[in-house]
Order: C-alpha cells, then structure tokens, then sequence
C-alpha cells in the first residue's frame, strides 16, 4: 500500500473518486481558464500525494474514441462510444486510500470536478494482502 503505514488495529481501504463532466466544457473555456482549470488538478493531485492517499489516477480519452462492447444472445456486439449517452461523461478518476467512507467524501469534496460536474464515490472491493 502507499501512503502511511497502517497503526496497529487501523485498516485503510481504497476508494475510485469517479468523475464526471461535460466534456464540451472544456473546449468552451479560454486558454486562460483551461490553464486555471489544470493547475486547480495538479494542485488536487500534489495534496492527495503528500496526505499520503494517492494511489493513482489518470484523464480518460473522449468519448468519440470510447467502445463499447456486449454479448447479446452469445454473440458479441461492439459499439462506438459510450455505454451511456448523457450530459455529463466519464472524464477520468482518483484511485485513494483512505481510513474510511467520510474520508473519501472529504477528498471528493475537494476534486476540482465537484465544481463542474459530478464525483462519484466507489468503494474498491478488497483483496487480501
């Protein structure tokens, strides 16, 4: 696990702060705004690090470029685009690991995209180590 050592009797567990967003917005912002915007997400980035929370993250393609795939009576059935259509789409996320749920929510709280758009707040499944 990165991030702080566990004490004795405290369990993490990871959360995947999923964030979603109109993906025309950011075409519609000045270079100047765009410019704000990105540092807004180093500078969310740079605190989940020295908190000792980041597990990973990344920025997703555009939707244009997403697939979709299915199996629909044994056969498979591949799609352009995403699974859902909606005003917001799936735009990147945040891997953390957190003491617990309120922790989660605090840090989502915080994400740049809570601002513009939506974070959705998953629990990982947990695997023993």
């Amino acid at each position: 696990m990165n991030g702080p050592p566990l004490k004795q009797g405290r369990t993490y567990m990871e959360y995947l702060l999923v964030l979603y967003a109109e993906e025309a917005g950011w075409t519609k912002m000045s270079k100047a705004e765009q410019e704000q915007g990105m540092a807004a997400y180093m500078a969310y980035g740079e605190a989940l690090r020295k908190a000792g929370v980041y597990k990973g993250s990344n920025r997703l393609r555009p939707v244009a470029d997403a697939t979709t795939v299915r199996i629909a009576n044994g056969k498979q059935k591949v799609l352009d685009g995403p699974y859902a259509d909606s005003k917001e789409q799936l735009g990147g996320y945040y891997l953390i690991d957190v003491p617990d749920l309120d922790a989660a929510l605090s840090w989502a709280a915080r994400c740049p995209a809570a601002g513009h758009g939506v974070v959705e707040v998953r629990p990982i499944w947990s695997t023993q180590k």
